[in-house]
Parts: structure tokens; sequence; C-alpha cells
């Protein structure tokens, strides 16, 4: 069985524009992030809306609700840096299908055709990028690959190994899997960064009805997914994992434990495994056995998923997924009155 396939992802058709500007020879784009807000109610991170001179635009904010103020905030930032203050009244909030009114500062920076190239390259495949800035908007890095590893642009003036720094800093958050924004001061410069990670796409290994609603409820917030439940065909997928990606082992015959092996020397994705205590105790045996250490078994999430007293499938599928995003996220996974922690990513 396969996942109906997720709705196109916007920030693909951004990354064709980028590349189409770019190409045609604009010399600047202009981009326009989040610098700052409050309210709204939970918003993706990574909201980018970019634009040229002569007014084209692609990607969206904050479902439209900031159009007013970003639109020509994009055209202007293609020829200086500058911010912007934008409020949304409670109506016009939910009208967009936001939750809440708020309120956001904006940054809008050029740029150049160089850096917009890559950046466009890597969202309109789905690969792994980020774009950090200085928060005056006045230098601008790139970075893209799987592991971030090819650097475009410099964000030093003057101000040695800041580009290491802020690129660890975006490796890092890669490593969490989930798309970000975070502002952090970076040696004396503060710093914007915006990292984009794929959608996530969950490969369940085995069949029954808990993978039947895993698949349907990754469906519904829109990730990929697909059964596979031939040992080769598993390890295939596993071989060619990105960070973004998730297998959830559903068959307990000992010999799928190649798979969770391989997971662990790749060294990427969310490795989930269903089992009763006792199917986890005696897998982590012949784990062992085979060589994995105890240091390695930690990336193995087994049980997967939340204890939330789930006893159907569907409720099953709702939990593990929800440790995904938590695990993505870097989160700890409790409930939201008890936090004092920002609401949403």
């Amino acid at each position: 069985m396969t996942a109906p396939a997720p709705s196109t992802d916007p920030r693909r058709e951004l990354g064709a524009a980028l590349r189409r500007w770019a190409a045609g020879g604009t010399g600047t784009v202009g981009v326009v992030r989040v610098l700052d807000r409050h309210g709204f109610g939970t918003v993706e991170s990574g909201q980018l809306l970019a634009g040229t001179a002569d007014g084209e635009t692609a990607g969206l904010l904050y479902l439209g609700a900031l159009d007013d103020s970003a639109v020509p905030l994009a055209g202007a930032a293609a020829g200086l840096p500058q911010t912007r203050t934008a409020h949304v009244a409670e109506s016009a909030a939910l009208q967009a299908g936001l939750a809440c009114a708020g309120g956001a500062t904006l940054l809008g920076h050029p740029l150049p055709a160089a850096l917009a190239d890559p950046l466009g390259a890597a969202l309109e495949d789905a690969r792994p990028a980020a774009l950090v800035s200085t928060i005056d908007g006045e230098a601008a890095l790139v970075l893209t690959g799987p592991d971030l590893e090819e650097v475009h642009g410099t964000l030093e003036d003057g101000t040695p190994g800041l580009d290491d720094e802020a690129t660890a800093a975006a490796r890092e958050l890669l490593r969490r899997g989930a798309t970000v924004t975070d502002r952090r001061t970076v040696g004396d410069t503060e710093i914007l960064l915006d990292l984009w990670v794929p959608v996530p796409s969950v490969l369940v290994v085995g069949s029954g009805a808990i993978g039947e609603a895993l698949l349907a409820q990754a469906a519904l917030i829109g990730w990929a997914g697909r059964t596979v439940t031939g040992l080769d065909e598993a390890r295939a997928a596993v071989s060619a994992f990105t960070e973004a990606d998730v297998v959830v082992l559903l068959d307990h015959a000992p010999r799928f434990d190649a798979v969770l092996i391989d997971g662990i020397r790749r060294g990427r994705g969310f490795l989930g495994a269903l089992g009763s205590r006792r199917t986890q105790a005696a897998r982590r045996e012949r784990l062992l056995r085979a060589g994995v250490t105890e240091e390695e078994l930690a990336a193995i999430h087994g049980p997967v998923g939340l204890d939330l007293g789930a006893r159907t499938p569907a409720e099953t599928a709702v939990s593990i997924v929800a440790e995904v995003i938590a695990a993505r996220s870097g989160r700890a996974a409790r409930a939201l009155g008890t936090s004092e922690g920002k609401i949403g990513g």
C-alpha cells in the first residue's frame, strides 16, 4: 500500500522562481523573512517570501496575512536591507487561516543571484538548505547539500571565523531533522538562520493495520510514505536515507534487525521499532551480539510512539507521528499547559 501523494510543497515552487530569476539576469532578488513575531498561534518555521524589483513574488508569509507589508518589502529589499513591522487583526488573521491575531518584525534584504540560484535549486529539488544573514541583512550565506557541506557567500566582514561558526550552528540544527528559524548571537554578531529540511518520508517495514493507519496519518500532515515487506527492498531504502526520513519497523523477524543496523550506520533519519517490551529486549540482545554498541542502540526509538494510552491502530499511528515530530523539533513531549517554552516551532 502507498499513501496518497502529498500536495506540492510550496517551497519547491519558490525554489523554481529563485532559479528562474537568477538565470534570467536578475542581479539580486529581495527576500523577506520573519525576524520576530508574537501571536498567530502555531505557525511553521522557515517562512520566506521572495520578489524582484519588477514586482514579481513567490513564496508565502503566514498564509498571506502579511501581504500588505511583505509584498512591497520584497521588491524594495532587492535594492537594500530594511525592516518593517506588520500587525494583523483577529478578523484578518482568522480569514487567512491563522489561529489568532499577531504581529511580526520582517527583515527584507537582497540576495545576489549567485546565492539565489543554489538556494532555489535546493528548495526545488527538496534538499536541505539554510539561509543565514547578519541581523541587519547586510551579508548572507547559503548552505546546501545533504550535510549543508556546500557553502555559498560569506558573512565575514572583518570577523574571521564567523562563517565557520554559523555553518556549525546550521549543521547542529540539521541533526534535529526539522525546518527551523533561529535567531542567535555567534561571537559578537547576531544572525538570523532559516533552515529548511525536506518533508519527511515514512518507510513502513512490514504489513498490518498499524502500518496502514500510519501511512494515512502521515499523508494527513503532508508526509510521503510507503510500505515494503522485503528485506532487500527495506535495506536499499534505508541506505539512501536523509535526515528527513523515517523508518518504522513492524516486522519482528530477526532478519529485519539488519534494517536497524543499516539505519544506525547511516546515521540519518528517525529509526523506530514496534513491539512489546519482551520483543524489544530480545531484539536488543541480538543487536548487541551483532556488534551494535549501547550508545548506538540509543538511536532506536522502541517501542516507538509516545505514551498516549493508544489502543487502536489509528491511535497508535498518532502516537508514532507525535514522537517523530517531537524528536525532529528537539522537544520533550509534554502537555503545552505544563510547558513554559515557545508554543509551536
